[in-house]
């Protein structure tokens, strides 16, 4: 785990994990790793915001191509395959559970999704006890 000195870094990027220190975090520090091993080295309610792009679990037979044709990338990498729906609501809950601990109690949570995962993530955060308050559509053009 490390910390990340641009938002231009890419997502796919290889990040090494590391100890975080059990003391006080650092102010205004993004940590990029394992998302599960990170947030269980953190204290409880120890975070403001947990901001998560977690795989979409596409479950695509070949490529992904946009309307104009052109390749998304990363949506056939390891990180996104998952051999069936249980195990893809396993890993959501376990990382979502984590999430909840370290959020303060005045906390928030952002997670990206697709049409393909986002229902399947609201489920397991109401199962949590989570309140949704808001979906914010990003209309690609």
């Amino acid at each position: 785990m490390g910390v990340l000195e641009t938002t231009k870094q890419r997502a796919r990027r290889a990040v090494k994990p590391a100890a975080v220190p059990k003391e006080a975090l650092p102010l205004g520090q993004i940590l990029a790793g394992d998302c599960i091993e990170a947030m269980r080295s953190l204290p409880d309610a120890s975070v403001d915001l947990v901001f998560a792009d977690p795989p979409y679990n596409l479950q695509l037979g070949g490529d992904l191509n946009r309307p104009d044709g052109s390749h998304v990338d990363a949506v056939t990498d390891h990180w996104d395959q998952f051999d069936s729906f249980k195990i893809y609501d396993d890993f959501t809950r376990d990382w979502l559970t984590e999430a909840k601990r370290v959020l303060k109690p005045d906390g928030a949570l952002w997670v990206i999704g697709s049409y393909h995962n986002i229902y399947r993530v609201g489920a397991i955060l109401q199962d949590l006890g989570f309140w949704i308050l808001n979906d914010i559509v990003w209309r690609k053009t």
